[in-house]
Order: C-alpha cells, then sequence, then structure tokens
C-alpha cells in the first residue's frame, strides 16, 4: 500500500488518468443504465385466475376458490394461499416460500389445478401467472360524451397509435367492458345446408385469429411478431366463408347464423371529470427507460391526440408515477451540488481552497465509480438505488477529509508538499481504510436478505458500497497525487485567505481553551458520574421510545397526491343503486372543489376519476388479484394539485369529503383513504 501511494504521488498523469477514466466510464453508463420507478423482480407469487361467468362471490368460493386452495395447500414450496372471490372472477394468491425456484412450484401447482375435476360446468378454464413487480408508468383517460361503443373504438386506436411509438412497447386498456361476438346457429338451418356445428366453428376459428410469426429481441425488450387476421366486428363475421362447393359457390356465415356484436354482459361505468371515460396503461418493458416512455406519452397527447380525433375527444395524464422518479433525481441533483458546495465552503475555512476543492472533487469521482460498476452488479436507476446515493452523499468524502486536512498539517509546518501528501497519506492509512470498511459493513447485512425484500433493499449496498470503495481509492492514490503538487508553505506571504483562516483558526483555538477543554478536564476528573450521566441519558431516551413519547413508523408518510373514497354494499344490490351512490360522492367531490375555489381562488383537484362495478386502483394484497368487479362495489378517486400549491394537507381534504358525501344508505364500507408514500397500515387483519 505504502508503495503504490508513493508511486501515484509522482506520478501525476497515471493519477489523473485514473480519475478522468472513471468518470468518463460512469458517466457513459448512466446513459445505459435502466431508469425504472422501482425495481423489476419477481414478487415470489403464483396467480391462478378461474373465471365463473355470472355467477355470485359465494357461488365463486366455493365453486372453484376452495377447491383449488385444498388442491394446493400441500405443493412442497407453497408458504401462504389467500383467495379473493368476487362476481365471476375467482383468484388464489400463492406465496412461495424462500430458496424455492417460482416456475418449479407454478409447474407443480399448474399440475395439480389441471388436475381438478369438480369445477361448475361454467367455469372457464384457470390461468396461472408468475407476478412480477408492476412495470406500469403512466395512465392516460380517453373522455367523451359519447356511445361506449365508439369511446372503445376510440381507445383502441389511441392505443395502436402510443403502441407505435418507439420508446413504448406495451400498452393496455382498462376501465372497460370486454367487447364480445355472439353466433347463433339453428340446427333447421345447418340440416338445410347440410352443416354440421364442428364445421361452423372450425371456419370461424381459421379465419379469425392471429397466428404467432416467432419474435425479435431488442435492447428495448422482445417484439412479438404476429400475422393478424382476427375480425372484431359482426359484418366482418358474417363474411367468412364456412364452405366453399363443387360448383364455386361459397356459403358465408352471415347466411346460416344470426351474430350479434356488443358489450359483455357486466355493469361498469367509468367518469373522468364527468364524462365516460375508458384509461390506457402504460409499462415500461426491457430496457426502456421510464422517463423516456413518460415524455413520449405527454408529447403525444399534447401535439398529436388532438389532431386525430373527433372535436370533444378529449385526453389527459392520470397515474403519473414517473414524477417520483424525476423528483428523486432532482433531489439527488441538488443535493450533489449543495453538498460539494458545503464541503467546499467548510474546507475552506479550515484547509487551504485548493485543498478544498480537490478534497470535495471525490464526490462525483466517488459517484461516477459506482455508475461504473451498476451494471455489472445488476442495479438499474430507481428510488431504491437513488436513495442509497442521497444517503451516501454525507459519507463519501470522509475519508479524502481525514486524508487532506493530516497532509495540510504536514504542510502549514513546512515539510514539502511532495514529501508531506504521501507520507501524510500513509500515517492515517490505516485509520481511514478501517473507518471506511466499518461503514460498509454496516450495510452488507442487506445482501443477506431473503425473499421480497433480498430482492429489493440490496440496492442500497450494492450503490453504498462500490461508492465508498471508490471514495476510498481516490484519497489513497489520486488527492495523494494532486496534494504533492500544492506550493511549499510560506509563512512570511500572508494572503487574504490566509488571514482568513488565522481568524477561524484563532476562534477555534479560543474554543477549545476556554470550553471544550474545562468540560473535558471536569469529564475526566468525574469519569464515574459522567459515565452514569451518559448512561441515564441513553435510558431516559431510550423510555421515551418505548412508552411512545417518540412516536415509531417504519417509514415516515409524506403529503398525499391522491385521495381514494372507496364503497362496498351489500351482495346481491342493483347495480343502479351502487351507480347512484358512487355519482353522490362524485358530486361531493365538486362541491369540495368549489368551496376550496371560492375560499382561495384556485381549484385543489385536478382530476377525478368515478368507477361503479369495480374498483380499478386496490392497493396491497387485493391487487395482486386484479381490480375487484361486482355490482355491489364502486370507487371515486381525486387527483389533486400539488402539496406546495394547496392550502389543505390530504388528510384534511379527505375528512371534508366525508363530511359532504354524508352517509351512505346500504353501504358496509365506506373509506376515505390518502395515497401517498407512506408505510401503509400498522396491521392487516385476515
Amino acid at each position: 500500500m505504502e508503495k503504490a501511494i508513493y508511486w501515484f504521488s509522482k506520478n501525476h498523469v497515471a493519477a489523473n488518468f485514473l480519475m478522468l477514466a472513471v468518470m468518463i466510464v460512469g458517466f457513459t453508463s448512466w446513459g445505459k443504465l435502466k431508469k425504472e420507478i422501482f425495481p423489476e423482480t419477481s414478487v415470489d407469487v403464483v396467480l391462478v385466475r378461474i373465471p365463473y361467468p355470472n355467477a355470485t362471490p359465494e357461488e365463486v368460493e366455493r365453486g372453484v376458490c376452495v377447491p383449488v386452495e385444498e388442491a394446493v395447500e400441500d405443493v412442497e414450496g407453497v408458504d401462504r394461499i389467500k383467495s379473493t372471490a368476487g362476481q365471476g372472477m375467482g383468484s388464489v394468491v400463492i406465496e412461495v416460500k424462500s430458496g424455492y425456484k417460482v416456475r418449479d412450484v407454478m409447474d407443480d401447482v399448474k399440475t395439480r389445478v389441471d388436475a381438478i375435476t369438480n369445477f361448475p360446468e361454467e367455469a372457464e378454464t384457470p390461468t396461472l401467472e408468475e407476478m412480477i413487480l408492476n412495470a406500469e408508468v403512466i395512465s392516460v383517460a380517453i373522455y367523451a360524451d359519447t356511445d361506449e361503443a365508439s369511446l372503445l373504438e376510440m381507445s383502441n386506436r389511441l392505443r395502436d397509435e402510443l403502441q407505435g411509438l418507439p420508446e413504448i412497447t406495451k400498452v393496455t386498456l382498462s376501465n372497460n367492458r370486454p367487447y364480445e361476438i355472439g353466433i347463433e346457429v339453428s340446427e333447421d338451418t345447418l340440416r338445410a345446408y347440410g352443416l354440421t356445428f364442428d364445421q361452423v366453428a372450425s371456419a370461424v376459428r381459421a379465419s379469425s385469429l392471429d397466428l404467432p410469426a416467432g419474435s425479435v429481441r431488442t435492447e428495448a425488450g422482445e417484439v412479438l411478431v404476429r400475422t393478424e387476421a382476427r375480425r372484431y366486428r359482426a359484418d366482418e363475421f358474417a363474411r367468412i366463408t364456412v364452405v366453399t362447393r363443387q360448383d364455386g359457390s361459397q356459403v358465408k356465415l352471415g347466411e346460416i347464423a344470426d351474430i350479434v356484436d356488443g358489450f359483455e354482459e357486466i355493469d361498469l361505468e367509468s367518469r373522468f371529470n364527468g364524462k365516460p371515460c375508458m384509461l390506457l396503461r402504460v409499462f415500461r418493458t426491457g430496457n426502456e427507460d421510464t422517463l423516456k416512455v413518460a415524455a413520449a406519452v405527454k408529447k403525444f397527447i399534447a401535439e398529436d391526440a388532438p389532431l386525430l380525433f373527433p372535436e370533444g375527444v378529449s385526453f389527459d395524464i392520470w397515474k403519473d408515477d414517473s414524477k417520483y422518479l424525476s423528483g428523486r433525481l432532482d433531489l439527488l441533483g441538488r443535493n450533489a451540488v449543495f453538498g460539494f458546495i458545503l464541503v467546499l465552503l467548510v474546507l475552506s475555512l479550515f484547509l487551504r481552497p485548493v485543498l478544498a476543492f480537490l478534497v470535495a472533487l471525490g464526490i462525483p469521482a466517488s459517484f461516477m465509480g459506482a455508475l461504473m460498476l451498476m451494471p455489472w452488479l445488476g442495479v438499474s436507476i430507481n428510488m431504491i438505488s437513488l436513495f442509497a446515493f442521497i444517503l451516501v452523499l454525507g459519507i463519501v468524502v470522509d475519508d479524502a477529509i481525514i486524508v487532506g486536512e493530516n497532509v495540510y498539517e504536514r504542510i502549514s509546518r513546512g515539510e514539502d508538499p511532495k514529501h508531506a501528501a504521501p507520507a501524510g497519506t500513509h500515517e492515517v492509512g490505516v485509520v481511514v481504510i478501517f473507518g471506511v470498511l466499518t461503514t460498509m459493513m454496516a450495510f452488507t447485512p442487506m445482501l443477506g436478505l431473503s425473499g421480497v425484500s433480498g430482492k429489493i433493499w440490496p440496492n442500497i449496498p450494492l450503490v453504498v458500497i462500490p461508492t465508498l470503495a471508490w471514495s476510498l481509492l481516490q484519497s489513497k492514490f489520486v488527492l495523494p497525487a494532486h496534494l504533492a503538487l500544492l506550493r511549499r508553505h510560506d509563512p512570511n506571504k500572508r494572503t487574504l485567505s490566509d488571514k482568513l483562516l488565522g481568524g477561524v483558526d484563532r476562534t477555534l483555538k479560543a474554543f477549545i481553551e476556554r470550553v471544550y477543554q474545562p468540560v473535558l478536564n471536569l469529564a475526566m476528573r468525574w469519569r464515574y458520574v459522567t459515565t452514569c450521566l451518559f448512561l441515564a441519558l441513553l435510558v431516559t431516551v431510550g423510555g421515551l421510545v418505548g412508552t411512545g413519547w417518540i412516536k415509531f413508523n417504519f417509514f415516515p408518510d409524506v403529503e398525499a397526491d391522491v385521495v381514494i373514497a372507496r364503497l362496498r354494499l351489500a351482495d346481491g344490490v342493483a347495480f343502479e343503486t351502487t351507480r347512484d351512490a358512487v355519482r353522490k360522492i362524485e358530486a361531493a367531490s365538486n362541491r369540495l372543489n368549489q368551496e376550496y375555489l371560492e375560499k382561495h381562488g384556485a381549484s385543489v383537484i385536478r382530476n377525478t376519476l368515478a368507477s361503479a362495478g369495480v374498483q380499478p386502483f386496490l392497493n396491497g394484497f387485493e391487487a395482486l388479484a386484479g381490480a375487484p368487479k361486482g355490482d355491489h362495489l364502486g370507487e371515486v378517486t381525486i387527483e389533486l394539485i400539488d402539496g406546495a400549491d394547496r392550502q389543505m394537507s390530504g388528510i384534511e381534504i379527505a375528512s371534508r369529503w366525508r363530511e359532504l358525501t354524508g352517509p351512505i344508505p346500504g353501504a358496509l364500507e365506506l373509506a376515505f383513504q390518502t395515497q401517498g408514500a407512506g408505510g401503509g397500515n400498522a396491521i392487516d387483519l385476515e
């Protein structure tokens, strides 16, 4: 180590080359790193969905959920099983034990589910999927005073347009009723044409399908190639040829069948700012950049969409999760700049300004070094890794400060900088190394976490440890090379900075001599009393936490920008009752906004989404099974303006909204909740 320090202090070109190479490669890596809101990972959960059309939740529970639970409960690797029975749909969430491969457990579960023979005849084929942490970036609401079919057609067109953008590969449609085609053929007609049901079914199946034609792998993700020939409307199905006779004549499907197209017979209503709406959810896949995906959507909605659709059709951004990532990036950037300036200013008060700059230079160099390693460590730019950068920002140059101060002390005594730099660095080498290593060790336990936590939280040590490692290398090899180029201290030559430093030094020495030293002498004289006082202070602070005087919260709540009202009526209630209740809650939000407007001169609500028959934004375990649906369910979500721009907190808005809503007759549950980035409920009872 000593030889390496002396070698770098003499070979300044090598030290500068090392620093510049790290910074250039790190800066280049920044552009290539995947940017996502949270690390994309499996949550060790297998989801089984079983559609059971027109069945009540009780029938779904008895008919499909219970048989699946009983079939898979003893599968090796299954930890816990949770079921959700809704109207027409059953979902079973299977949590996999730590140490087991999700795919292996999923195969065993599929074998058990496929072997179930007592499903109701009306139940459809179960589907299984491995749950991946959501990669949704942003949603777009399309709304207009028009009929449902026209709105669906425009929504599909908008989805195709968005999916055609180079930055986007996955867009799904939600808050809409499924579209279906009904084909009815009588036996008398079949006999008259000499046909069978199988012939008709085969003709329809062959003439309305999408054939897979392989896939193309790109850096942005996997692009599936398909030959599309699927029919979507009744007139398209009517033109399908069922059979071609020997004389060349053809029998079309429209000649022998009644074809009806329309929406699935379920009750669902979605309104955005008071108008019928549908939502398009945009996802990030592969190595796509979350910020670029969101920017592309916003640009298209603002500039292109109004030109492609008729007047009266409106678009709005909804549930933009990319703003959290961009906000965290802005916070990191501001903290890094302010941290660099503060380190520079504070060190300039005690050391030479040039020396302070060389020490502060370790901040960007260490960050670039960590960015250089992140692709090999499998770490992306996400909320967790950015938090790690912010966390390590305050300790990243501690080692360089120790080295710089020791070298400065030697130079101040008249020692030649060429000798003081390597000698001073080596003198505090052991202290600096062990100081950095102990900090690294504090983060290493996070690398051993298991389960879902073990796939997310290791992002913190995988950022902190490389950053500290590069900071240590910077202080050991690069910093001494720079410090060796400082000029020898001349006590007879006093510059403005020397005069300022002299004043600071005299003030600091006066404080040490008049305050610190007497207190230290007193504490050493009464060392046992001092020890007891600090132990008593420790016990007192622990008691304040234990008795609840100092509150404990795993994640602090932050100001919410969304408030959600969730409604649940009794099973079997008429859909119209739920719809009227949802509209009552929606009207209360409008009155709330009007109150705020009259009092403060601006609206507090940016957008409102009201849904009857579905709860699209449910969080927690229930969200894994998909949005709950049923005639008895409803939800109203309001998006607020930024917290800095309003005079009421999210909790105050939720409370006032509840007051304005009043009682809902027959409501089993009416909950008003703010949605921010806090830790959620203290406990969930199931």
